[in-house]
């Protein structure tokens, strides 16, 4: 290298597999160049990438594993023809998600988003990708909240749904560590009110997006993901002991862990850290996590969701899990660049450590217990779990609404504790909003017949299950 003048080494093999291309990185890590690529061959053919642009070597070279060929009655089943929904379809999941369910040929696609900004970006998009390719679809954005049932079920009924994609949740941990009552009304609620619309608006499919982090959860925002799971399960056993399946709404729900840039993902922080002469913050010297593509676990929650009977819980086949610490470092050797330590003082980037953040595990799981199964696809496995019977959800459901109400952390806390498996907090719980017990709403919420426990019977339809 030193004898060329070499600085910069261009990867220009697009077709390349992930793990050929990996291999390659592999043995340019160590060399004190930095190293770049040209975009692979499905941004080329989807137009978004110019053969000519250079970028950054993508996560996915370091981390990725060559996709599975898709089962194409599988992505179809549940898509093709049909008339679809996605919450929170301007999120990393909901978006990517969007882009490949147009791709399948749907009648309608129905973008719904609190952001009013997310929901402007992912429409800009689809349009005009659906104006490219000259694709006969009908895309419509629609603002609103998932804890507005009747909103949902308007929505639902008038565009006759067939198929929902429930991707709208609060996700960020340190944030949900510290606003719990919005994540209990947006990840719990918001789920319950979102499969209710869904079952009394005879929409076909519901697929909630999950995450690892409901396994035995250190957090909030696990514990309310895997509350929304027994939710689900719970109303599924209720549809399938009726008599009326026929025509009842099957629920099933998946689970997996990070995804590579998300808006949650390590990888645009430390890219964006480098760029700026770091230092790269790492929470944990030995913090490992799974991850995979954005498009890869898009496309397997599709066909997951098309495998489902009523209340299974599947789980995405994550790969091998990876050191944060490994990442960081290879991340900044690939960008021509030393790590700065004891060692090697005068090295160009530090690598700091920060603690694990609140609610945050060192390591994630995918399933509570050994219970799983394989499926008809190599990636995608089936948990067999314990879940609650749907009257008491409805139960806990309305504890769970009192408290929100009188803001009674202590009690929600409780309540998660008492019947998600495995959930503990590993940090100090408190939310931002303080409210003491001078000051308490209950009196304006309340009255001597405690009628707001009635506030999530209401929303139960005459004919739901009992």
């Amino acid at each position: 290298m030193d004898e060329y003048g070499i600085s910069q080494i261009l990867l220009a093999m697009p077709s390349a597999s992930r793990a050929r291309r990996r291999a390659i990185v592999a043995e340019l890590e160590e060399l004190p160049v930095h190293v770049r690529t040209i975009p692979g061959m499905n941004d080329l053919v989807s137009g978004n990438a110019e053969v000519n642009e250079l970028r950054e070597v993508g996560i996915e070279d370091l981390l990725g594993r060559d996709a599975v060929a898709p089962d194409a009655l599988l992505l179809e089943k549940c898509i093709r023809n049909k008339n679809i929904m996605v919450t929170g379809a301007g999120g990393s999941i909901g978006s990517e998600l969007c882009r490949q369910i147009v791709q399948l040929e749907p009648k309608c696609l129905i973008l719904h988003e609190l952001s009013e900004y997310a929901l402007y970006a992912i429409d800009n998009e689809l349009k005009n990708t659906n104006e490219k390719y000259k694709k006969n679809l009908t895309i419509i954005p629609l603002l609103g909240n998932v804890q507005d049932q009747l909103h949902l079920e308007r929505i639902m009924q008038t565009y006759e749904i067939d198929t929902v994609y429930h991707a709208a949740a609060y996700k960020h941990v340190p944030l949900v560590e510290h606003n719990i009552l919005e994540a209990i009304k947006n990840n719990i609620l918001g789920t319950f009110h979102a499969a209710l619309a869904a079952k009394n608006s005879n929409v076909e499919t519901f697929v909630l997006i999950s995450t690892d982090k409901a396994v035995r959860p250190t957090n909030v925002m696990g514990a309310t993901k895997r509350f929304a799971e027994l939710i689900l399960q719970g109303l599924a056993k209720k549809i399938v002991a009726s008599e009326n399946t026929e025509s009842s709404t099957r629920f099933c729900m998946v689970r997996f862990g990070n995804v590579l840039g998300s808006s949650g993902s390590v990888v645009p922080v430390f890219r964006e850290q480098i760029r700026n002469g770091g230092p790269v913050t790492v929470t944990h010297p030995d913090i490992i996590r799974y991850f995979m593509t954005i498009p890869e676990a898009a496309q397997l929650v599709i066909q997951a969701g098309s495998m489902g009977k009523n209340g299974e819980v599947f789980v995405l086949d994550m790969g091998d899990p990876v050191k944060i610490l490994d990442l960081a470092k290879q991340m900044i050797h690939l960008t021509g660049l030393s790590i700065k330590d004891d060692k090697n003082p005068n090295g160009d980037v530090e690598i700091e450590f920060t603690g694990l953040r609140p609610g945050e595990k060192l390591y994630e799981e995918l399933l509570i217990g050994e219970n799983a199964t394989g499926t008809q696809h190599p990636r995608i496995m089936q948990a067999e779990e314990d879940s609650l019977p749907f009257d008491k959800i409805i139960e806990i459901l309305n504890e769970l609404e009192r408290a929100v109400q009188e803001y009674e952390i202590e009690k929600v806390v409780k309540l998660l504790s008492t019947y998600v498996s495995g959930y503990s907090a590993n940090t100090e719980l408190k939310d931002y909003i303080i409210v003491d017990n001078n000051s308490r709403l209950s009196d304006k919420n309340t009255d001597n017949e405690g009628n707001v426990v009635k506030i999530i019977d209401k929303f139960v339809s005459k004919d739901s299950p009992n």
